[in-house]
């Protein structure tokens, strides 16, 4: 499995659990340990996430437009997962040049 892949599943389960386990516990419940726990994991899988996003587009795997709707769709519970399987597609891909011999 592509560690991107394993990034964005993890992304989002971080989200999920923080915006519908903790902070409702938070603002509810009146106890934020989970948001003290879940947050930084969250935030870190967040980054990691858009590291990956930023070096494959560095790598020549996509282009700037891929860069771009991933962030976006980072934001989103969901988003990474969505948008994974439509990476691929030949609107993120790199544009190829002619070469001239």
């Amino acid at each position: 499995m592509d560690f991107f892949k394993i990034a964005g599943i993890a992304e989002t389960c971080s989200t999920i659990s923080l915006f519908f386990i903790a902070m409702p516990m938070k603002y509810i419940g009146e106890n934020e340990i989970l948001v003290k726990i879940i947050g930084p994991i969250h935030g870190l899988l967040w980054m990691i996430y858009l590291a990956l996003l930023w070096w494959g587009q560095y790598q020549g795997r996509w282009n700037m437009k891929a860069v771009i709707t991933g962030g976006i769709l980072s934001i989103p519970p969901g988003g990474p997962i969505w948008f994974e399987p439509r990476i691929g597609d030949e609107k993120y891909l790199p544009v190829k040049t002619k070469q001239v011999n």
